[in-house]
């Protein structure tokens, strides 16, 4: 059924499951993973406030911890709420908001392991000149400009988005609102809001990002099969460890979810890895440094050790 915009004041959630028997195990696993996510990179940002972690590398990853809390809070509280009240509706203007902040964020958690991966590889390739290359004033402009961009690039799409004039269905065959789905409903011509993202996705979005990430690991991996000594090629390999995880993990996540064939026999499969990247990755993120970090694991350990 056509609806003009003026007339839809409101989308239907359809959510991660439609088997009702799912629902509250489903339910549970979210809550679970979300409260792991919180307590993981609130954990994350009180060892980074520890002075011996005072760092570009830590700060970058207080910022990255913050991107996680606040990306999975809002792609996952309107589903636990649903899950609680059952009611799967959203105001139009809230779905808006989410659909925008989710985007941006999303962006905001490429542009910062982006800039962690040039940490990198000034501290690998660049050792002698590392604190005269990433110093204070570097670390604030890069951040700055990261969080400023990350809320810029999703502005045109969302804005052609939230001014779509009519839809074919109120119901949103997803867990929340993100800007793909919706355009799914619509039938405005989507040819603006693709050109868009196309043109987005060569700069600043995810392209750009991968290949400066990419570039930025091959030299990395030059210089460690430079050095001669194997201890010096392990210890130089563990700086970056945590870090390529990490990348690893979300860029495989984010290429199979959006490049896999649009098909409706992959729908399904889609919203699982839309599940796993909003929910899981936030989550592994901190593990991931906390378990393969020395200094993060001492930290927390004399933080703990202070509390007792």
């Amino acid at each position: 059924m056509h609806a003009n915009q003026t007339d839809v004041h409101y989308f239907i959630i359809k959510g991660i499951s439609d088997d009702p028997n799912l629902q509250f195990p489903i339910f549970l696993l979210v809550l679970l993973i979300y409260l792991i996510t919180l307590c993981g990179n609130f954990t994350i940002l009180l060892a980074c406030r520890d002075p011996q972690l005072h760092t570009p590398m830590y700060f970058f990853l207080g910022n990255l911890s913050i991107v996680d809390i606040c990306s999975s809070t809002v792609s996952l509280h309107k589903t636990l709420t649903n899950f609680i009240s059952g009611d799967n509706i959203v105001s139009f203007l809230a779905c808006m908001t989410q659909m925008y902040m989710f985007g941006s964020l999303g962006g905001l958690e490429l542009l910062i392991l982006t800039a962690m991966s040039y940490d990198r590889y000034v501290a690998i390739c660049k050792p002698l000149r590392y604190h005269t290359v990433i110093n204070t004033r570097t670390c604030a402009i890069m951040a700055s400009a990261c969080w400023v961009l990350g809320f810029l690039q999703i502005l045109p799409p969302a804005a052609i988005v939230f001014n779509f004039s009519c839809y074919l269905s109120i119901e949103i065959n997803h867990f929340f609102c993100d800007i793909v789905p919706v355009m799914k409903i619509s039938c405005d011509d989507t040819s603006l809001v693709e050109m868009v993202f196309f043109i987005e996705g060569l700069f600043p979005s995810m392209f750009t990002q991968f290949v400066l990430t990419f570039v930025s690991y091959i030299f990395i991996i030059v210089a460690i099969l430079k050095i001669r000594s194997g201890t010096g090629r392990r210890k130089a390999f563990y700086t970056c460890s945590s870090h390529l995880s990490v990348v690893t993990l979300l860029y495989t996540t984010l290429f199979s979810q959006y490049l896999t064939p649009n098909l409706s026999n992959t729908l399904e499969s889609k919203k699982l890895f839309a599940l796993f990247n909003t929910a899981a990755v936030p989550m592994l993120n901190p593990l991931i440094y906390s378990l393969k970090n020395k200094d993060v694991k001492k930290t927390l350990k004399r933080v703990i050790g202070k509390v007792k």
